[in-house]
């Protein structure tokens, strides 16, 4: 099965509690880093087209998120966040090719599929990665969310906001 056929947005697939079978995603952690309030800058990597990522595609993303952000600013000097949640179950109705296959085949008779994986469905310009960062960390936040958004499908754009100081009321 090719990755382009799990892209396009499809009717969503989400009660797991009817569907028997149906797997847990693989992302480890939605939260990295430290959070506070001090913060003076807040990134987002922004999906420019309606889409469905795959669980996997979401956890190596944040891998290589993680890895750059540490490596440069070390564990406390950032805030990301997973804001694409794989909710979607994808099913694939599976045929088996080769000799004598015929005979184990059904076609698509009754092809509703089994659940292979899942798949968290973004809109055009919903946020999937969200990094706070210093001013300091902006560049390096900027090159982690380009790096994160090359694991992903389809094209990204990043969102540069600096955000208000917190008053004490």
């Amino acid at each position: 099965m090719k990755a382009k056929n799990w892209r396009a947005l499809e009717r969503p697939y989400t009660r797991a509690d009817y569907i028997a079978g149906a797997p847990q995603p693989r992302i480890a952690k939605y939260n990295m880093g430290k959070y506070s309030d001090d913060y003076q800058y807040e990134l987002l990597l922004v999906a420019k087209e309606d889409m469905q990522i795959r669980d996997v595609a979401l956890e190596s993303a944040r891998v290589a998120l993680t890895k750059r952000l540490s490596s440069a600013l070390g564990s406390e000097g950032f805030y990301a966040e997973l804001k694409a949640h794989p909710h979607h179950v994808l099913r694939e109705n599976k045929l088996i090719f080769g000799a004598h296959a015929d005979r184990l085949q059904e076609g698509m008779r009754r092809a509703f599929g089994k659940p292979v994986g899942r798949a968290a469905r973004v809109s055009n310009g919903s946020p999937v990665f969200r990094v706070l960062v210093n001013e300091n960390g902006v560049q390096v936040a900027k090159e982690a969310l380009e790096l994160a958004s090359k694991k992903l499908p389809k094209s990204y754009r990043i969102i540069i906001r600096k955000l208000e100081p917190k008053t004490a009321a």
